[in-house]
């Protein structure tokens, strides 16, 4: 597990350092050459351990193998200058992957693609729990959106029972897909703060099938809307022609009356209408 170090403040060993200096420059001088000389591989050691932790930034540390704690405090120390120091950003990063082709849940090859905001939260994981963090984070991040993309249909056109789908149930879609690659980062000590599909179409294959197809569904949906109001408008008409007594009609004008009067509500081209100048019944 992560652990902090608490390091040396690096002003104090640089104060340090002038005095060895001193030290050595005033053993030339005076002829001291072996004290002198003895103090030079002092002064380069301590020259080592001198490290700089930015704002959102860590430091880990590693003697000859061993994991010694991380410096998450930003300023200027000294440390020992046998360790190992591998330097990892605290910052907030986006990826934003290329689409990706994958099938839907009914099988359909759709592209699709993510924006991922994530920051390193645990050093010791991200540097010792995977390889490469960095890269870790891109392949996990495309597999959770393969997964995710296997669990839902495009839409509910073939699938009518289909409550959600990719293309509507944005927020439940993309609180599941931020579910699935905290799970899968997690190994990596990586926090999630924002997982969204921010691309998604049908496959250049069949997109214009599909659009055609999407079409013809708003078609029929209308038509079944206009049949409907036609059938209520004819209903409406007849009533009112029998309970005011304007005309007695028998079932054959009846008839005659509703078909004229669907072909004109439900037709996709202005009606021609023909005036009879004579009787209704001749």
């Amino acid at each position: 597990m992560e652990k902090q170090y608490s390091a040396l403040s690096g002003y104090l060993v640089l104060l340090l350092e002038l005095v060895i200096l001193i030290l050595i420059v005033f053993g030339f001088v005076m002829g001291m050459i072996i004290p002198a000389v003895v103090f030079i591989p002092v002064f380069i050691l301590m020259a080592i351990g001198f490290t700089v932790v930015d704002p959102n930034q860590s430091c880990v540390m590693v003697l000859f193998g061993a994991y010694k704690g991380t410096i998450k405090s930003n300023g200027f120390y000294w440390v020992n200058p046998f360790f190992v120091r591998k330097k990892i950003s605290l910052r907030a990063r986006n990826f934003d992957s290329e689409t990706i082709k994958v099938n839907d849940k009914l099988g359909n090859p759709i592209m699709i693609g993510l924006v991922l905001v994530w920051k390193v939260e645990e050093t010791y994981k991200a540097a010792f729990g995977v390889d490469e963090y960095e890269h870790f984070v891109v392949v996990q991040s495309e597999a959770a959106l393969r997964k995710l993309a296997g669990m839902y249909p495009y839409d509910n056109i073939e699938d009518e029972n289909a409550k959600v789908t990719l293309r509507d149930g944005t927020e439940e879609v993309n609180n599941e897909l931020e579910k699935e690659i905290i799970e899968r980062l997690e190994i990596a000590g990586i926090h999630v703060i924002e997982a969204r599909i921010n691309h998604i179409a049908y496959a250049q294959e069949i997109a214009q099938a599909m659009l055609k197809r999407q079409q013809a569904t708003a078609i029929v949906a209308a038509r079944y809307k206009i049949v409907e109001g036609a059938v209520s408008m004819v209903e409406m008409a007849l009533d009112e022609l029998s309970q005011k007594e304007i005309v007695d009609l028998d079932e054959e004008k009846k008839a005659s009356m509703v078909s004229n009067l669907m072909v004109v509500l439900c037709g996709d081209k202005d009606a021609t209408p023909i005036v009879n100048t004579g009787t209704l019944y001749q």
